[in-house]
């Protein structure tokens, strides 16, 4: 989507519809607030039963994950069809700030994004004293599989 400031409205939709169908992503109620060329924003709400036992804050788990699949759409989304591309992680970078008590948003933005490999940069935010503040970032690379 070179050149391109905004996605087609059938491919977010049918990018959204693909989120709330897949089974684990369902469960950890992800959900997009940004879907564009490049970028991706997820919203995850807060739930119990994301819960370490012993702390109360998020397993890190979620984190990591909501980090991996912004960035898979974020890079599905430099693809000519965004719903039918076809990736796989090759690499996953998260390092941890601090716990997350709180509701959870994560930004992928792609750094790069070629012919065979992709690049994202990563960064979790939460809400805490009414202050965004950065729970963990990271990055990814993935195998793309062009035409």
């Amino acid at each position: 989507m070179a050149g391109s400031d905004e996605l087609p409205a059938v491919a977010i939709e049918r990018l959204s519809r693909e989120l709330e169908d897949h089974g684990l992503f369902a469960w950890l109620n992800f959900e997009f607030a940004t879907i564009e060329p490049g970028r991706v924003v997820f919203e995850v709400p807060f739930d119990e039963k994301f819960a370490n036992l012993e702390s109360g804050a998020a397993h890190g788990g979620v984190t990591a994950t909501a980090m991996d699949t912004a960035s898979a759409f974020a890079l599905r989304s430099t693809f000519d069809d965004p719903v039918s591309a076809q990736l796989t992680t090759t690499d996953l970078d998260v390092r941890y700030v601090r716990a997350v008590r709180g509701d959870l948003s994560v930004e992928a933005t792609v750094v790069h994004a070629g012919g065979t490999m992709g690049y994202t940069e990563c960064e979790a935010t939460t809400l805490e004293d009414g202050e965004r503040k950065t729970v963990a970032t990271g990055g990814t690379s993935y195998r793309l599989f062009r035409e």
